[in-house]
Formats: structure tokens, C-alpha cells, sequence
């Protein structure tokens, strides 16, 4: 077992995970809540990353982050280093590679919120802000949950962007699925096997956890109508 490349894994998941819910409540709630037509684009670019293939939004991040560009340049004028084959790229690929995850959760949780609700909120004087804090994710929390675990999740086995943006660096790049694919490569099954049963845990374990959660609301739903 690559305990490295597990602590980096885990280490990646969770700062996209927060990154990602700190752009995808304040983007949900504005897509849910706007009425702007441009709110359309938005949330086909938010949700491009579902359909894109992984080596090909891998590849554009590559180009675009490398010192090749202007904007690669004064990024790595920025951070002091290129963002291509380091940590900090990988992080950025993961956020945009998972953000329909941590997205499309919240726009069904929010939606799901009554319409009436946000209009009393407003007629007393709340804010965009405060309506998303004190009403939409308070209501919405199953969905922020289930927002946060499919992201981690989804970071955790992402491969083609990782490959393609950060490469195979030791205690820098490799996570959990390129060694498994090393593994494989090298037809070393056994402990392909092994790291493959580590990641489906997790997996499994999470989602259970998730769908636990909404037996227990639903019970208590039923019950409280009994």
C-alpha cells in the first residue's frame, strides 16, 4: 500500500471539497434564485465538466496553466511556480473536473426550497445573502451533504485530469489512481486488487452513509405523520 499517495488523496479531496463548496453555494443560490438569461450559460459551463472527457478537459487545463500562455505565466509569476505538474494544479483541475457534483445537488436542494418562503424572507428584509444562510442551506442541508460527499468522492477517483495536468510525481502528483493504474501496468494484480478494494470502500461506505441519512429524515417524516 502507498500510504504516500493515500494521505496525498485524501489531502486532495478534502481542500477541493472545501473549495468547491465555497463556489458552489454562492453559484447554486444565484442559479436558482437569478432570473438573468446569461444564468443559462453559466450553468451549462458549470455542468461541462460532466460530459467533457477527462483527458480533454486535462489536456486544456495543461495548456492553459503551463508557461506557454499568459495566463500560465502569470500564474506562475503569482504563485512562484507553474501550476502545471505541481499540488496547487491538481487542486484546480480537481475543483473544475468536480464542480457539477458539488453543484447540481444544491440547485435541486434549493429548488426544492418553497417559493413562498423566500418571498416572506425577502418582504422582511433579508438580503441574497442572508436568504442563502439562514434558508436555503439550513432547508437544503441533506443536499449540501450529499454535495460534499460526492465531490470528495469524485476527487478522490478522479484519474484522467490528474494524469494529464500533474503527472506521476511521487509525494506531489500520485494519488490512489495512478497507482493503481501503475499497478496494473506493471501486472502486479494483487496489489492493484488491494488498492482497488480501498478505493470502493471508501465509496461505498460514503454513499451509505448518504442514503442512511435520508432513511432516517424519511422516518421521521412518516413517523411525525403517524
Amino acid at each position: 500500500m502507498d500510504w504516500q499517495a493515500f494521505a496525498l488523496t485524501l489531502r486532495l479531496a478534502s481542500i477541493t471539497t472545501i473549495v468547491l463548496l465555497a463556489i458552489a453555494v454562492p453559484l447554486a443560490a444565484l442559479l436558482v434564485l437569478g432570473r438573468a438569461r446569461w444564468l443559462a450559460a453559466v450553468e451549462a459551463l458549470a455542468t461541462l465538466p460532466l460530459v467533457l472527457p477527462p483527458t480533454v478537459l486535462g489536456f486544456f487545463l495543461l495548456v492553459l496553466l503551463g508557461p506557454r500562455t499568459a495566463a500560465g505565466r502569470a500564474i506562475a509569476a503569482l504563485f512562484g511556480h507553474p501550476l502545471a505538474f505541481s499540488f496547487d494544479g491538481l487542486v484546480v483541475g480537481s475543483v473544475i473536473y468536480s464542480l457539477p457534483f458539488a453543484v447540481q445537488p444544491l440547485v435541486a436542494g434549493f429548488a426544492a426550497v418553497p417559493a413562498s418562503l423566500v418571498d416572506a424572507a425577502r418582504l422582511l428584509g433579508a438580503g441574497p445573502s442572508r436568504v442563502v444562510r439562514t434558508l436555503l442551506v439550513p432547508l437544503a442541508r441533506r443536499s449540501l451533504i450529499t454535495a460534499a460527499v460526492l465531490s470528495f468522492l469524485h476527487t478522490v477517483g478522479e484519474f484522467g485530469v490528474v494524469l494529464m495536468l500533474g503527472g506521476d510525481i511521487p509525494g506531489a502528483t500520485r494519488t490512489l489512481s495512478i497507482v493503481l493504474y501503475n499497478q496494473v501496468e506493471n501486472f502486479d494484480y494483487g496489489a492493484a486488487g488491494r488498492t482497488a478494494a480501498i478505493l470502493m470502500g471508501l465509496s461505498v461506505l460514503a454513499l451509505i452513509a448518504i442514503y442512511s441519512k435520508g432513511l432516517e429524515h424519511g422516518g421521521a417524516r412518516g413517523g411525525s405523520r403517524a
